[in-house]
Parts: structure tokens; C-alpha cells; sequence
């Protein structure tokens, strides 16, 4: 029997992270967390079974978690739900679709999803709460801390470090061997300093 995992935030995100999760196979999902009024309502046929309010009682039951809230101008809701959640016990599995490649020379942190056709090549180091999305590249030996989304498309090229809370956007593209300074945001498109 598979065990179950409620996700934090009922928005565009948790659509595609329900999508990996319903192709990975290996939890169930139990339910989202979201505003109260919208409670009974569902995404993507999954119901919304509570709020933040409920979550120390909501976690007695389903102590698997993951933080599908979105992060893009911000990393802020999502750390400190992280660490709240932390607090209260949760666990974080790492959810990776079976259509990604992460090498096995590669780590990857808590609380973090791989999204389909994303590639983590070798040596590379992903931390925790992370969002690596949809064909996003991260190369080897590059470090990607804590709670940072590279959005769909993003390269992040070898031996670069991305600090905490980062967004690189969609098709943004890092030079090798650099350091990003945490709560940087790369536009859209854009190419990181030289």
C-alpha cells in the first residue's frame, strides 16, 4: 500500500506537481492544504481537506508532505512554511518524475521536486525545498542551496553556485563556475553575469 503525502498550496504549481506524483507511483495523494474557503473544493480531483490552521492535526495523520506553493518574485512563503513544517515533524520526500534523468554521482535535498525531463548531471548538489522543473538542466558539480526554483528550460551550467531563495526563469541561462548571490532573480530568457 502506498503511503500518502499532502501537498501545501492548491495553485498552478500543484497541478504539475500532481502530475509527477501521479507518474512517479510511490505516494498517494492525501489531500492540499489552501486558503478556508476553499476548502471542498478539489484540483485536479484531489480535495481540499484543510488550511495552515490545521496543519499540526493534519500531520498526526499524514506526515509526508510537499510544499507545492509556487515561488517566483519570492522564496519567502515557501521557506518559512518549510520550516514551520519542520517544527511540527513533517517529513520531505524528494519526488522525481520517472521521465527525469538524475544522475546516481548527484544529491538532492529534502522537500525538493524533479520535474519531468529535467536532468541533474553528475556531482551536482541540489538542497532542500527546491523546485527543478520541467526540462530544466543542472550540470555537473554545480550547487543549487536551499529553497531556489530553476524554472522550466533553465540551464545551470557546471561548477556554478546558486544561492538560497534563487530564481532563475525559464531559459535563463548561467555561466559555468560563477556564484549567484541568494534571492537573486535571473529574468526570463535572460544570461547570468559574466
Amino acid at each position: 500500500m502506498k503511503e500518502s503525502i499532502l501537498l501545501i498550496g492548491g495553485g498552478g504549481h500543484c497541478k504539475s506537481c500532481i502530475d509527477v506524483i501521479e507518474l512517479e507511483g510511490t505516494y498517494q495523494i492525501a489531500g492540499i492544504v489552501d486558503f478556508p474557503e476553499k476548502r471542498g473544493q478539489q484540483v485536479l480531483g484531489y480535495p481540499v481537506i484543510g488550511s495552515d490552521e490545521e496543519l499540526p492535526e493534519l500531520l498526526r495523520t499524514y506526515p509526508n508532505v510537499l510544499i507545492t506553493l509556487g515561488q517566483i518574485k519570492t522564496p519567502d512563503r515557501r521557506i518559512a512554511l518549510f520550516q514551520s513544517l519542520l517544527k511540527m515533524g513533517a517529513r520531505f520526500p524528494v519526488i522525481q518524475s520517472p521521465l527525469a534523468y538524475l544522475s546516481p554521482h548527484a544529491q538532492i535535498g529534502e522537500g525538493t521536486i524533479v520535474m519531468h525531463y529535467a536532468l541533474i548531471n553528475a556531482g551536482a548538489r541540489v538542497g532542500a525545498n527546491c523546485i527543478i522543473n520541467t526540462k530544466a538542466l543542472v550540470e555537473h558539480d554545480a550547487v543549487i542551496e536551499d529553497h531556489c526554483h530553476i524554472a522550466t528550460g533553465a540551464i545551470v551550467n557546471g561548477g556554478t553556485t546558486v544561492g538560497e531563495g534563487t530564481f532563475i526563469g525559464s531559459q535563463a541561462v548561467t555561466k559555468e563556475y560563477i556564484s549567484i548571490p541568494k534571492n537573486t532573480i535571473i529574468p526570463f530568457g535572460s544570461r547570468s553575469p559574466q
